[in-house]
């Protein structure tokens, strides 16, 4: 395969910023970049670019951001930049039949874990909400039906015992790019393998429904300190008390999670630390907190604060 493969890559979400930087740094010319649109976010509703796009313009690179890229003007775009490859890490739109076969070597994707396993937009979050002690990342060549493509690289790493969403994330990133280059490194010595992934062993990966974010505290301690895990730093698992929103960042369960029976939502016990609430079994000890309209701060800063005290319960709605 010749030398100076000319890659347009497609990239939106945080976790693509450093694949975009591998392959900017890699032999190869990055000739554009395509991200989504600027969308409104935060309370003033104001249009914010995409962490991509940010990268883009720091790195000089040329900059595209159609509606979709699958519809004619995105199309007629891509055609004309004459790619032979396509690259896509988080970029946030399912790319049609017509997409995937512009590039001349193929379209690769760059999927936060190892597939066939957790298919799907939310791929690390249902990866900590299911425990799992091993995640990693996938380099697949894309195909019509999503993350069902052919494996051309996996790479693993172990799931911290305390890791939630933020942690393993930025760690599954940076792999991504390491992969991302071991990919290029395939694709020019004509080594770069198509493993038909195993569909039988897939499972599925939807997006987080708004519904999930609130604590069902007759769950388990353990399945509720899962859920906290995979929804921190953002958006938070939620409870309520008194009325007002309260979101649980870091929390565990206790020893004998699965043995414990009381009040679920029920505050236990309060400590410097933080304070324990009870659970369908077993008890959650919450060590970090944020409150409506406030910043994240320490459990035990928030007893003294906002004085909870034993007995009280925290519902599941506000």
């Amino acid at each position: 395969m010749a030398e100076g493969l000319q890659i347009v890559f497609l990239g939106t979400a945080q976790f693509a910023l450093p694949t975009l930087r591998a392959l900017v740094a890699g032999p190869d010319p990055l000739t554009a970049v395509f991200t989504r649109p600027d969308r409104r976010a935060g309370r003033g509703r104001k249009l914010r670019p995409s962490p991509v796009k940010l990268a883009a313009r720091e790195l000089g690179l040329p900059l595209y951001q159609p509606e979709r890229v699958s519809r004619a003007d995105g199309i007629e775009r891509l055609r004309a930049l004459s790619p032979d490859l396509i690259f896509v890490a988080a970029y946030g739109e399912i790319l049609t039949e017509e997409v995937l076969s512009l590039p001349r070597i193929g379209a690769l994707n760059l999927h936060a874990s190892l597939l066939p396993r957790y298919r799907g937009a939310a791929p690390i979050q249902r990866a900590l909400m299911a425990g799992e002690a091993t995640s990693g990342v996938t380099v697949q060549w894309m195909a019509r039906e999503l993350d069902a493509g052919d494996i051309l690289l996996q790479r693993q790493i172990p799931v911290g015992p305390d890791e939630d969403f933020g942690s393993l994330h930025d760690r599954l990133a940076a792999l991504g790019a390491q992969a991302a280059t071991e990919t290029m490194a395939l694709l020019h010595q004509r080594a770069a393998p198509r493993i038909p992934q195993s569909h039988n062993d897939a499972t599925p990966a939807p997006p987080i429904a708004r519904q999930e974010l609130t604590i069902d505290w007759t769950r388990s301690a353990g399945e509720l300190a899962r859920l906290v895990r995979a929804l921190s730093p953002a958006p938070g698992a939620r409870t309520a008390r008194q009325g007002d929103l309260l979101k649980i960042l870091a929390a565990e369960a206790g020893k004998n999670a699965g043995e414990e029976k009381g009040v679920p939502g029920r505050v236990r016990e309060v400590t410097r630390d933080g304070f324990w609430v009870e659970a369908g079994s077993g008890c959650l000890f919450v060590r970090r907190v944020q409150p409506a309209g406030r910043k994240v701060m320490a459990a035990g800063d928030y007893i003294k604060g906002y004085r909870l005290g034993p007995g009280e319960i925290l519902r599941m709605e506000r």
